[in-house]
Parts: C-alpha cells; sequence; structure tokens
C-alpha cells in the first residue's frame, strides 16, 4: 500500500495539469471564463517551478497540452469521424496524434523555461518561453495557432490591449501574470515574491483606461450588408445533382434584399466549377448591377490545361459606385484565391502515398494551389474589403500583410458545416472578432451554416444568424478610420522583447557556469 500511496503521489501532478488544461477550454468561447487561464497556467508554472529535472518539467507541460487540446479542439473530431471513412479506432488514433502534437508546444515552453531556471526572472522568462512556443505552434507544419490564450480576453480582461499588442501580446501578458501567481508561492524576500504581482496588476487595472490609444475612431459613413446562409449540408454540397439547388437557393433568399450596398454568400456557396458557371455568373453580375450593389461569394476556379485548383473569392456586380456595367468577367483581377490551405482538407503532403491509406485523405475538393501571401484588397461597390477565407482568419500576420490605407473593412467566409453542433464554429468567430480588434475595422463573417455574424471595430457582435438554419442576416455597418498601434507594428516589439529577455537569460546563466568551472 506504501508504494502505490507513493506513486498516486507521484501522477498527481500530471493529472492535475491534464484536468487544467481541459478546464482551460472554459475560458474560450461560448464559455467565455477569461480570467481561468491566470489559475491553470499558474498550476502549471507552479509545478514547473518545483521540478527536479528538464524531463520533468517537460511532462508538465506537455501533461497541460494534453487537457488543454484534448479538450479544446475536440470538435476536430466530428469531421474526422463523420466525414474521414475511419473506423473510431482510426479517428480516435488521429486525433491523439493531432493532440500530442500541439501539446509539444507547452512542453517546449516549460522546459525551456525550466532549464534556464532564474527564479527571480520566473514570470518574465515563462512568458518569453510561452510566447517563442506559440509563436512556433502557428508557423509548423503551415501552423495552427487555435485556442492561443489571448483570445479569451475577445469579450473582457485584457480586451483593450488588442489594438495596442494584438492577441501575442495579451497571451504573453496572461503567461506573465499566471507566473506572477504562482511566484507567490515560491519562497524568496517578499520584495521578489510581490513586484510581479504589482506589475501585474496594474496591468489588468489600466487596461480599460488605453481605450483613449486604440488609434480608430468612426466616421459618419455607414453601408448596409446582407450575408447569405445557405445551411447546405455537407454531404450535399458536392453532389452533382445538388448543384443548381444550390446555386438557386442563394439567389433566392438573396434577391428580396438585393438593395443592400454589399452582399456576402459564403466559401464556395456556388458549388459549380468557376469556368462551368458562366451563365449562372452572367445572371448574378447582370442583377447585382441593376440593383446597385455587388456581391462577393465564394466560388472554386479550375484550370482544365495544368489542373490547378483555387478557392476563390470573386466580386459580381460593380466594382465602383459609377460603374456603368457588371464589371465580373472569367479571369478578372478582382478577385482573391486563398493562401492558408488546411493540411488533409485543402492539400495533402506526401498525397501519392496517403491518399491510398484512407477516404480522409481522399475527400472531395482537397488538392487547391495556394494563393500568394499579399494580394490586393477586394473592392466592391467603391469598398475596399480585406479578405480571409475560413481558418486564414487565425493569422493576424497575414491580416497585417494585406492591410492597406484604404482598406474598410475586413471579410472572412467559411464552411463550418464540417463541425456539426460543436463548440468548434464559435471559436472561430471569437477568432474573427479579435482580428476586429487588433486592426480597428469592422468585420463580416458569412457561413454556411453558422455563425454568420457582423462584428464591429471594437470586436462587439452586433447581430448574428442563428446556426443550421437558412438565414439572411441584414445589417448596418459603420466605418472607421486610423490605425491601430498593432496594424502598423504587429508583434515586432514583442519578438525583441522576447529575444532580451531569454538572450538575457542565457548570457547570465552562461556567465554562472563560467564563474562555477573557474
Amino acid at each position: 500500500m506504501p508504494a502505490v500511496a507513493a506513486k498516486l503521489k507521484m501522477l498527481l501532478p500530471y493529472a492535475l495539469l491534464i484536468l487544467a488544461g481541459g478546464l482551460t477550454t472554459l475560458a474560450f468561447a461560448p464559455y467565455t471564463l477569461w480570467w481561468l487561464p491566470l489559475l491553470t497556467q499558474a498550476l502549471l508554472v507552479f509545478y514547473v517551478q518545483r521540478a527536479t529535472s528538464v524531463k520533468q518539467a517537460c511532462l508538465y507541460g506537455f501533461s497541460y497540452g494534453l487537457g488543454w487540446f484534448g479538450v479544446g479542439i475536440s470538435w476536430v473530431h466530428v469531421s474526422i469521424d463523420q466525414f474521414g471513412g475511419l473506423p473510431l479506432a482510426g479517428s480516435l488514433g488521429l486525433m491523439a496524434l493531432l493532440v500530442g502534437y500541439l501539446a509539444l508546444f507547452p512542453l517546449l515552453a516549460s522546459g525551456l523555461s525550466y532549464q534556464l531556471r532564474l527564479y527571480r526572472m520566473m514570470p518574465l522568462l515563462f512568458a518569453a518561453s510561452w510566447t517563442l512556443a506559440e509563436w512556433l505552434r502557428s508557423v509548423l507544419l503551415t501552423g495552427f495557432p487555435w485556442l492561443s490564450l489571448g483570445y479569451s480576453q475577445t469579450s473582457a480582461g485584457l480586451k483593450d490591449l488588442a489594438p495596442l499588442i494584438g492577441e501575442t501580446g495579451i497571451s504573453f501578458v496572461l503567461a506573465f501574470s499566471a507566473a506572477a501567481l504562482a511566484q507567490l508561492t515560491f519562497k524568496q524576500k517578499p520584495l521578489a515574491r510581490y513586484s510581479y504581482v504589482l506589475v501585474a496588476g496594474i496591468i489588468f487595472a489600466v487596461s480599460p483606461q488605453l481605450t483613449a490609444f486604440k488609434g480608430w475612431q468612426d466616421t459618419d459613413k455607414t453601408l448596409s450588408v446582407l450575408l447569405v446562409q445557405g445551411n447546405i449540408k455537407q454531404e450535399l454540397r458536392w453532389a452533382p445533382e445538388q448543384e443548381w439547388p444550390t446555386m438557386l437557393k442563394y439567389m433566392d433568399l438573396t434577391r428580396p434584399h438585393f438593395q443592400s450596398d454589399l452582399v456576402i454568400w459564403p466559401e464556395a456557396a456556388i458549388p459549380q466549377l468557376e469556368p462551368l458557371a458562366e451563365s449562372y455568373l452572367d445572371n448574378l453580375n447582370r442583377a447585382a448591377l441593376y440593383a446597385n450593389t455587388a456581391v462577393i461569394s465564394g466560388i472554386l476556379d479550375y484550370n482544365f490545361k495544368t489542373q490547378q485548383a483555387w478557392n476563390n473569392l470573386i466580386v459580381l456586380g460593380k466594382r465602383n459606385p459609377d460603374s456603368t456595367d457588371g464589371d465580373y468577367f472569367y479571369g478578372h483581377g478582382n478577385r482573391y484565391s486563398k493562401h492558408h490551405l488546411l493540411p488533409i482538407g485543402e492539400f495533402v503532403p506526401m498525397e501519392d502515398w496517403l491518399r491510398k491509406l484512407a477516404p480522409i485523405f481522399d475527400l472531395p475538393m482537397s488538392s487547391f494551389t495556394r494563393g500568394s501571401y499579399v494580394q490586393p484588397n477586394l473592392v466592391a461597390n467603391g469598398y475596399h474589403i480585406l479578405p480571409a477565407i475560413c481558418f486564414e482568419i487565425a493569422f493576424p500576420e497575414q491580416i497585417a500583410a494585406n492591410m492597406t490605407t484604404d482598406t474598410q473593412l475586413l471579410l472572412t467566409v467559411s464552411n463550418d458545416a464540417w463541425f456539426g453542433d460543436s463548440i468548434g464554429p464559435l471559436q472561430h468567430l471569437q477568432i474573427a472578432q479579435m482580428r476586429a480588434l487588433e486592426f480597428g475595422r469592422p468585420l463580416l463573417r458569412a457561413t454556411n451554416n453558422g455563425v454568420t455574424a457582423t462584428v464591429n471595430a471594437a470586436g462587439e457582435i452586433s447581430k448574428v444568424a442563428p446556426q443550421f438554419t437558412e438565414a439572411v442576416l441584414t445589417d448596418t455597418v459603420r466605418l472607421t478610420e486610423g490605425a491601430t498601434l498593432y496594424s502598423q507594428w504587429g508583434d515586432k516589439p514583442l519578438w525583441l522583447l522576447c529575444f532580451l529577455i531569454i538572450g538575457g537569460a542565457f548570457l547570465i546563466r552562461w556567465r554562472t557556469m563560467f564563474k562555477v568551472q573557474r
């Protein structure tokens, strides 16, 4: 019995960290317990500080990551299970691989902060290590920055810091603050113990007062928008016999509201390939022209000679208010081609080998050509619109690279029907809200079955359509002007700070080791 008790005691920290990581999901949409990461991360730092080896510190971080992503992105399993064509054991196995991979990044943060082991600097070291690991998560294997902790502050807490330091900077502040709380449990001089908590408290207290420095302001210009949600079942989206019923549905839903300044259809709303849909597109182009509006729709383009496909947004109807003819024709430049392709869903690494393994690696429309990283804004009825398709909205660097002085609106379109009645689409909307906050521009989000919404420049949802229904959402959107500090500088100041913290810690450690060796 003593041996069993000792074993259980040894495993307790890992179990608690898995639980803490899982509970962190409650900080995000739809639960939004924004304060929760302060406690769960504090527990992680508490154990990392008391680790007896770098291996143990890494295992602590890995345990936290298993809970965090095991619960937080469990919605991914819906698409694998329902559309992947795998037995349950196979779909669970793929999920385990994905969760295990993502858990490597909190492992890295924990291991690095332990390896440097300057306890008087632990809050700064942990925050810098965490930020570095999260950056790697956003770029490796095309990147998957979902559930980055800063998104938990979209509606409260540190939200007012977003126009200044962005979601990445907010994640740094959260990690710093959580580590400062953990520092209270560490035996050291009172000044060292309480100073970091005092700094964190000041940041939280001052944050709401920083709206004066947001960098943007409302104008007296407004536009009316129409977002159309077709609610097409995923299993019917690419069925040939459903092409015309789907296209007619979008036209019928739109026609009574054509007086809007701007009409938005979601990702791949038109299920025919663009070269084959000329008659339909010509009709839509003329209809938008006669209604003095413009339609932005998702559609797939395909070059039959090169066998290349693109996931596109195109503009039909009026490019400018004074246009006298519909500006759409096949191949016109007023379009956007998705750059950040989703692995497996839109391109398959080593596809000659993987496509033979299981249906999930051979899904319809899963071999696209990547669009350019920087593309011109769409121009629709005179409005300059920065687009992002599906999970591209989770990459603020890409948004910043395409932001111009003329950009008036952010637009994201998606098809979240892959994920059923899960928390995934709600998290997706929360990510879009953060982009509006960071860049000080209103945002439109059109989806196949929800969540379709309009978001103002302060990141607040103005209107939202009910999920899993045919819906048309109409709203009047107020335009803004000015530029946020984050839109101008991005994460560069934060990377410099992290470099100085980690570089300084390495230098101190090296000098200490050198003195010991002498």
